[in-house]
């Protein structure tokens, strides 16, 4: 069954960095698009980067401070967030696409994490 957990969250400072973790299970997480999403109190899932064999990784919101990339060998995909803001505070989501082209619409994708925690505040 596809599945993938998302790790790394937790508290930090304002002008702090996280690197968050999807781990992939059941099927090889270079075959498909991944995306990253999140989702704040009262807001909806905004779409923040996707990354694919096909077309490499692409940028939704945030780009120059969050980066996106993947190691095969571990079967996971990464996003490195630098100069956080408490507006940055949300839920983050890793998200497996139905197919191999990258989409920052929550439709188009299909398997969802149970989703890691990020919180900025002094």
């Amino acid at each position: 069954q596809l599945q993938v957990v998302e790790s790394g969250g937790g508290l930090v400072q304002p002008g702090g960095s996280l690197r968050l973790s999807c781990a992939a299970s059941g099927f090889t997480l270079g075959a498909y698009a991944i995306g990253w999403f999140r989702q704040a109190p009262g807001k909806e899932r905004e779409g923040l980067s996707c990354i694919s064999s096909r077309s490499g990784s692409t940028y939704y919101s945030v780009k120059g401070r969050f980066t996106i990339s993947r190691d095969n060998a571990k079967n996971t995909v990464y996003l490195q967030m630098n100069s956080l803001k408490p507006e940055d505070t949300a839920v983050y989501y890793c998200a497996t696409n139905a197919g191999v082209y990258c989409s920052g619409y929550v439709q188009s994708y299909v398997y969802w994490g149970q989703g890691t925690q990020v919180t900025v505040s002094s």
